[in-house]
């Protein structure tokens, strides 16, 4: 069984990516065939299950989403992201639910506060990670977010969740 304290090392990785601005690093931790999935509810206790057919708040079937996303970002050829936010991110309650030799699959709490335009939001939900095992490390190889605060004022980006 994996070490929990080398899993939350990692995920307190990726959300200091995230706060400090670090889009290559943050990045590096996804596996190119990765899903990032964070899907719309259809009422208030239901999540859709199929982004391919129904609408979700983020879908990338692939790292190449994301890449596209973080140039966008990075080149300030995205609008909903100018000014960039100023977030700090939290991760708790880090769970092993599944593991075999060649991946983990884990679930965890966080929570998000951003500022931007003299104004403080806050985001919170829970993530379900699958983890490919590296010799190093982990890869991202599937991440599912689930935003329990889905009612937002503006538009959410990846340095939200």
């Amino acid at each position: 069984m994996s070490d929990i304290n080398k899993i939350q090392n990692f995920l307190y990785s990726e959300v200091r990516f995230l706060d400090d601005k670090e889009w290559d690093e943050w990045l590096r931790l996804y596996d190119e065939g990765c899903r990032f999935w964070m899907p719309a509810w259809t009422d208030e206790d239901q999540l859709v299950t199929d982004p391919f057919s129904e609408v979700s708040l983020i879908f990338y079937p692939n790292k190449g989403g994301l890449e596209d996303r973080i140039f966008r970002i990075k080149t300030e050829r995205s609008s909903a992201s100018m000014p960039e936010p100023r977030t700090i991110h939290n991760v708790s309650n880090v769970e092993v639910m599944e593991e075999n030799e060649t991946e983990i699959k884990i679930r965890f709490n966080w929570n998000t506060l951003s500022y931007r335009y003299k104004t403080v939001d806050h985001y919170f939900g829970v993530s379900f990670y699958t983890l490919k095992k590296t010799e190093e490390s982990f890869l991202i190889s599937d991440k599912k977010i689930v935003l329990k605060n889905d009612c937002i004022r503006q538009v959410i980006d990846v340095y939200h969740i």
